[in-house]
């Protein structure tokens, strides 16, 4: 923890994150394991890198992946609701589910709750595409590109051949390593079409994809069916589903983390899934502080850009 943070004998240590001081407790618990790292360091971690991360949670719902004994311990577990012992400044949003019903999901509108909730022991932020008030109508649309395994060159070529097809579109994805094995292309979207739409497109656009490199890419769900090429997942853009939110720490041995990047990077020989990692704060960091997305494209329209996608489509 920083100079800021005071420790107490009872195992608890006190920090302050933006207007609220708030308590750590077991601070010295190991939440990684195989790499040392504690709750202490995790929580030290989020504090700091809230003024880049908070922005990309800010007024969505969130799902929160929980390690309460560690990486590779139980429990593990996903929680979308907001825990009845939250404080009352933790937002809530009441969200609408499928089957009926509401679930309660958290909001991290700034570093207190970000802080807090590391507190808990969530090591990984999940967004949702669309923010609490406009639910149904996604602002993103994420692209997966997931390797049968450690193949980043494969990652890389997808990635380069992706943007090349979003630009015929017009469109221009943002890029980010997810800390585990793959990519995620980012498109910011007006947020004016339903979800049915978004997901129809990226659908469309990762089987065209596909189409082309049939011997390298696929869009087969089903992973005996995959063979050695890399999928294309478009699933996540859906009401209710969500993605990793970018600077969020992965539940994974090496306390890798999905950092932003600019397309340059991509060309880095050295550079992989996991490049950015709590191990190497520093880098972390220095990666935060150089904004990577600094200058993101504007929102785009989908509708149009599925007409473009279709004249793809028909010409072959």
């Amino acid at each position: 923890m920083s100079a800021e943070s005071a420790q107490s004998a009872a195992g608890e240590e006190r920090v302050r994150a933006g207007r609220r001081t708030l308590t750590v407790h077991r601070p010295d618990k190991v939440l990684y394991p195989d790499d040392g790292l504690t709750k202490g360091e995790v929580v030290g971690y989020y504090r700091e890198i809230a003024p880049h991360m908070v922005p990309h949670l800010r007024d969505r719902p969130l799902m929160l992946e929980r390690d309460p004994e560690g990486v590779g311990e139980q429990p593990h577990f996903m929680q979308k609701n907001a825990g009845s012992h939250y404080p009352e400044w933790v937002r809530r949003a009441p969200m609408s589910k499928e089957g009926g019903g509401t679930v309660d999901h958290p909001v991290c509108d700034d570093a207190a709750t970000l802080v807090y909730l590391a507190d808990q022991a969530v090591l990984t932020f999940h967004r949702w595409l669309s923010t609490v008030g406009h639910p149904h109508h996604p602002d993103l649309l994420v692209f997966d590109l997931d390797p049968p395994g450690d193949d980043f060159a494969a990652v890389r070529e997808a990635a380069l051949r992706f943007r090349e097809l979003l630009a015929e579109v017009e469109l221009d994805p943002l890029l980010m390593t997810t800390g585990s094995r793959g990519l995620h292309l980012v498109v910011r979207l007006d947020g004016r079409a339903g979800y049915d739409t978004v997901r129809a497109f990226a659908q469309d656009a990762a089987e065209l994809l596909a189409a082309r490199h049939p011997d390298r890419l696929t869009t087969a769900v089903r992973k005996d069916r995959r063979g050695d090429r890399l999928f294309l997942d478009s699933g996540r853009n859906a009401y209710a589903q969500t993605a990793v939110a970018p600077w969020s720490l992965r539940s994974r041995p090496g306390a890798p983390v999905a950092a932003p990047l600019t397309w340059e990077q991509l060309d880095d020989p050295e550079l992989d899934a996991r490049t950015f990692s709590l191990r190497d704060p520093d880098g972390v960091h220095a990666q935060a502080a150089s904004r990577p997305w600094a200058r993101p494209p504007r929102p785009r329209g989908i509708t149009a850009a599925a007409r473009r996608l279709e004249k793809l489509r028909r010409s072959g």
